[in-house]
């Protein structure tokens, strides 16, 4: 099997295995998605989905978010860790959306990396999740981890990582490989304690830890 087969084999496994991935940041428009991936670096999902309700009842719109004490923010957001960061982050990502994009979260990702807060992963996960638009691979710590597992890079930086995977994966891919190694890793590769023996690409995984059968 040659590598472009192996990396067409493995999205073809993920997807039967995962067909229905998506995020699982709730949100209901382009700004609460932004705030919510914003909040989501290093938290969970699950932490995230709790303390969005709350703040996006205090501050429903960008607008309410430029002008809201940022000490307010702080505490409504302060479970998701770094809380000062991400208040002084999401404050002036708001202003900046009011003031130069009229209210409204860019949908490019040149004009949304320059968003405080906001770089590739981020932009990435905004533009195919709220505009449906396809500009790279949005790299979080599964998506690092399973891709150096499964071969697919060498690199630690999230950037290299990701022009790694643009290399190798069809454009059509890009958006829900994220979402299919992310799932993937959560229910059988953890980090902690991979399952090989349960693995559905044991067999294309040069990390597997099960022994192939090649009489």
């Amino acid at each position: 099997m040659s590598e472009e087969e192996r990396i067409k084999e493995i999205i073809k496994r993920l997807k039967r295995e995962y067909g229905r991935a998506k995020i699982a940041l709730r949100y209901h428009d382009p700004f609460e998605l932004l705030v919510a991936v914003i909040l989501s670096a290093q938290c969970t999902d699950e932490r995230v989905n709790k303390i969005t309700p709350k703040l996006f009842k205090r501050f429903p719109t960008p607008k309410a978010m430029a002008e809201a004490d940022v000490h307010e923010i702080e505490e409504l957001i302060r479970s998701a860790g770094f809380f000062r960061n991400k208040a002084k982050n999401i404050k002036a990502a708001s202003k900046m959306i009011v003031e130069k994009y009229g209210g409204k979260v860019p949908d490019s990702m040149k004009e949304l990396i320059k968003l405080p807060g906001v770089a590739r992963k981020t932009a990435n996960v905004v533009l195919y999740n709220a505009y449906g638009k396809i500009e790279g691979i949005a790299v979080d710590t599964h998506v690092k981890r399973i891709a150096y597992k499964l071969g697919l890079t060498k690199e630690k930086d999230p950037v290299k990582i990701e022009r790694d995977l643009m290399k190798k994966i069809p454009k059509k891919d890009w958006g829900l490989i994220t979402y299919l190694l992310i799932d993937h890793g959560r229910k059988v590769c953890k980090a902690r304690r991979p399952d090989c023996e349960n693995c559905i690409l044991k067999d294309i995984c040069p990390s597997s830890q099960v022994p192939i059968d090649k009489t």
